[in-house]
């Protein structure tokens, strides 16, 4: 059974810093493409970043609303993704949800195959 679970949500105050864990397991994780998405209250969710399962390529991509603020990386050896989250904003406030998707890389939400419950995220100004 696979199972993601996040870790590392709580409230801070505007221009703190977190660091968001995705353990996985029940899944081969190195061939996985792992990604973070948010759910602000009343809207849908969004992408926010993905990194490919190479960590010799390496290749991240970011939402524009992130870029030079979040930064998503991996432990292959540990079945575990990261997203540092710096220079919170209250807009940041949300659940974050880590999904992982076999093998290619992607965005949209609707090609994940496995979700995390997710863990909120509250920024106070």
């Amino acid at each position: 059974q696979v199972q993601l679970v996040e870790s590392g949500g709580g409230l801070v105050q505007a221009g703190d810093s977190l660091r968001l864990s995705c353990a996985a397991s029940g899944l081969a994780f190195s061939r996985y493409v792992m990604g973070w998405f948010r759910q602000a209250p009343g809207k849908e969710r969004e992408f926010v970043a993905v990194i490919h399962w190479s960590t010799a390529r390496g290749t991240t991509y970011y939402a524009d609303f992130v870029k030079g603020r979040f930064t998503i990386s991996r432990e292959n050896a540990k079945n575990t993704a990261f997203l540092q989250m710096n220079s919170l904003q209250p807009e940041d406030t949300a659940v974050y949800y880590c999904a992982a998707r076999y093998f290619s890389i992607s965005y949209s939400e609707k090609s994940f195959d496995y979700w995390g419950q997710g863990t909120q995220v509250t920024v106070s100004s």
